[in-house]
């Protein structure tokens, strides 16, 4: 006798099939693969684990300086890499111009100096994004920009980068290679003025004059006889960023922000961020901070 009953509506309903079997079905897209380069140990985790997260990337490899980043390229093939500016042996402005023949190249640092991001975006970076400015979405959308050509470049960068083009526009004498930015810097900067305590250049400088710059950094914090930890809180409290913010850029909680804050202020002999970011900046009466 056959069987009218109707099935239960929450039972299993057969696959129903194919309505174009003849149409090809399309292929599985492959993640995005990315290199993470920081000398951070902590950055790299966290960075690695914000972007693992999304479905559409995979981070293939870590390293920890300019030469690692550069084997890991080489063996991995990666879409996108994201490459911290200072780290020690090879640094990521030395390693740059080798890796952009594999790879297109993002840099994410702390460094937000005009000579740095000039140097970087000569020497073939798709963008340039600051610690501190961008959002783990904006992150993950510069990622995915970047293999697709759009530079990406976060306020800080893409105003110091555009004042100099402007400088050297109204000069007649733009560096070769910077022109095509203009219009992404215009949009990026959001009107933004850029800071007073950025240099002002007249001709770009050499990767000599860079490194010298940045050892001369180097000496200033130990003038201050500051850590490398407070040195970076310090330049993210000259930033204008909050605690809060500094917590979630460093992975470190607001109370040990407070802490170190503290003894920054003690070796800087200063009572507020303000009075402390003017002194680590050059921009106090009688003080230099070197970096034109």
């Amino acid at each position: 006798m056959p069987d009218h009953t109707t099935p239960h509506p929450g039972a299993p309903q057969p696959p129903s099939p194919n309505p174009f079997p003849n149409f090809p079905q399309p292929a599985p897209t492959s993640p995005l693969r990315v290199v993470v380069a920081d000398d951070n140990p902590v950055v790299r985790a966290g960075l690695t684990a914000l972007l693992s997260g999304r479905a559409d990337i995979t981070v293939v490899a870590e390293a920890a300086d300019g030469r690692e980043a550069y084997e890991a390229a080489r063996l991995h093939r990666p879409d996108v890499v994201l490459l911290d500016v200072r780290m020690p042996g090879v640094d990521g402005i030395s390693a740059l111009p080798y890796l952009v023949g594999i790879a297109p190249v993002v840099m994410l640092t702390y460094s937000r100096e005009t000579e740095i991001v000039q140097e970087a975006l000569r020497r073939g970076a798709g963008g340039y994004l600051v610690h501190g400015e961008f959002t783990a979405d904006e992150l993950v959308a510069a990622v995915r920009d970047i293999k697709q050509g759009r530079a990406h470049f976060t306020p800080s960068a893409a105003g110091a980068l555009l004042a100099q083009l402007r400088q050297q526009q109204a000069a007649g004498s733009l560096p070769e290679g910077l022109g095509s930015y203009e219009h992404q810097l215009s949009a990026n900067a959001h009107a933004m003025e850029p800071s007073a305590a950025l240099p002002s250049l007249t001709s770009p400088k050499g990767l000599s004059q860079l490194q010298s710059n940045v050892g001369q950094l180097s000496s200033d914090r130990s003038r201050f006889q500051l850590s490398a930890r407070e040195a970076e809180i310090m330049d993210h409290i000259a930033s204008g960023m909050t605690n809060q913010q500094i917590a979630a850029t460093c992975f470190i909680s607001e109370k040990t922000v407070k802490n170190h804050i503290n003894r920054i202020f003690a070796k800087l002999h200063s009572t507020s961020r303000s009075e402390a970011a003017a002194k680590w900046l050059g921009t106090a009466p009688g003080s230099a901070r070197g970096l034109g």
